[in-house]
């Protein structure tokens, strides 16, 4: 008889074996069953990594370095905890550090008199023991939640865990990091500025040739680098959406660049602009960065600000430096969701709506493509619809989002109003039959909100 604490991956296991029925593979899978056992699957591995992380912890402990050569690692020959584990998995011994990270953190102690003490991170036990967390995703809390409790009081540490749990489930590790990024500046506004030096004083470029090509390796700090990231992803939007005219996309001459290549292309015509100091029709109409701040942290020089299309922060100090550039604007955001202002860009209706989406939604709500790969579209449409053109009806979409709301039966809802107001995607009845809502745009990484 299988142990207790092993029926909930037993049961994961159980269902996707259910799901899978008599099919020999998953070509012979039905649409629906494949879905299932996707979400089946993706169950399993999660409470797999629940139960892995405690083993890893437990061989952690039995290799703590003063056994010596009693040392559980050792004695099966390897130097570490780590490279046993990963020598095991078949993985790197960077992902078995973190195994054994998420393991320690979330397993039970005892106290010096040997009295039982909850795990240091219960929540995140909690949530990778029923499988709501994987061990990567668990590993980034972790990390975030350890470098902060010498700086945060332990009740501020729970409510970080409790809200980066409740947020993180669903999500992509991708958007974990996100959503940790803005965890950290939440939980440290005062850190920003220290990190932002950092980063700054390793800033560097160095060029090379070799092999008839120029090699380029940038690093700069976040603040100095959202004016290129704009001007590069404004050239490239603007390439993707003269593509989307062409009449034969599969013609000989047709444009076939892929992304890198077009960022590459698009610092050289930049470059080349510069030095010309010649327009000559370069494609950056959509090359505006915005960074916005509280009125309340600028007037005190405290807190921290943001940049779209960028998931570091920034600090009130950067925030001030950038909005002195004429190609920033600069939002200043009061405390009831009204804009208190647009920096010095002309006061233009449709403008200023588009900006007022970018400040909601950051971009596309759905795939989170920054703002300037994005259009706004009519949640009631224009045309058929009679819908009108204003904030509550409008939502940026990316190309590609834009058609799966419209071809697959998704629904979006505004909840609120200005700034602050959330939108919700609906997903239609065949992707959940519930159709819970799920959270999308900027809030859905504002662990504040």
């Amino acid at each position: 008889m299988a142990s207790p604490h092993l029926n909930p991956l037993l049961e994961a296991v159980a269902c996707l074996e259910e799901v899978w029925s008599d099919a020999g593979n998953a070509a012979e899978l039905t649409r629906s069953q494949l879905l299932e056992a996707h979400r089946a699957m993706g169950l399993v591995q999660r409470r797999l990594d629940g139960i892995h992380a405690e083993l890893a912890a437990s061989i952690a402990r039995e290799s703590r370095p003063e056994l010596g050569a009693a040392s559980l690692a050792k004695e099966q020959g390897f130097r570490s905890p780590a490279t046993m584990i990963a020598a095991t998995t078949g993985g790197s011994t960077g992902d078995a550090a973190r195994l054994v990270k998420v393991g320690e953190a979330t397993a039970p102690r005892a106290n010096l008199i040997g009295e039982a003490l909850p795990p240091r991170y219960p929540q995140v036990q909690q949530a990778i023991g029923v499988g709501t967390l994987s061990a990567a995703a668990a590993a980034l809390i972790v990390t975030l939640l350890d470098r902060a409790r010498l700086k945060v009081g332990i009740e501020r540490i729970g409510e970080a865990e409790r809200l980066l749990v409740e947020r993180a489930a669903g999500l992509s590790l991708d958007d974990v990091r996100k959503l940790v990024v803005h965890a950290e500046a939440w939980l440290d506004p005062d850190g920003v500025a220290p990190r932002e030096d950092e980063a700054r004083s390793r800033r560097s470029l160095t060029m090379f040739e070799r092999d008839g090509s120029l090699h380029l390796t940038l690093q700069t700090d976040i603040a100095s680098g959202a004016p290129i990231k704009a001007a590069i992803q404004a050239y490239v939007t603007a390439t993707f959406q003269a593509r989307a005219h062409v009449l034969d996309p599969d013609a000989p001459d047709s444009d076939r660049r892929t992304i890198p290549m077009l960022q590459a292309d698009a610092l050289a015509e930049i470059c080349a602009h510069a030095s010309g100091c010649d327009n000559g029709g370069l494609p950056l109409s959509g090359a505006t960065v915005v960074v916005r701040v509280g009125l309340d942290d600028l007037a005190a020089g405290t807190g921290f600000a943001t940049v779209d299309g960028v998931d570091e922060p920034v600090s009130i100090s950067a925030c001030r430096r950038m909005a002195a550039g004429g190609a920033i604007i600069p939002v200043v955001l009061g405390g009831a969701g009204e804009i208190l202002d647009w920096g010095r860009e002309k006061r233009l209706f449709t403008r200023a709506q588009r900006l007022a989406l970018v400040e909601r939604d950051g971009g596309c709500v759905m795939c989170g493509l920054p703002p300037q790969m994005t259009k706004a579209h009519h949640l009631r449409w224009w045309q058929r619809d009679a819908g009108p053109t204003d904030l509550d009806n409008g939502v940026l979409l990316c190309e590609s989002c834009h058609h799966r709301v419209h071809d697959n039966g998704w629904e979006i809802r505004i909840e609120g109003r200005g700034y602050a107001a959330r939108v919700w995607l609906i997903p239609p009845p065949n992707v959940d039959p519930n159709r819970t809502p799920r959270l999308g745009g900027r809030a859905r990484y504002d662990i504040a909100a």
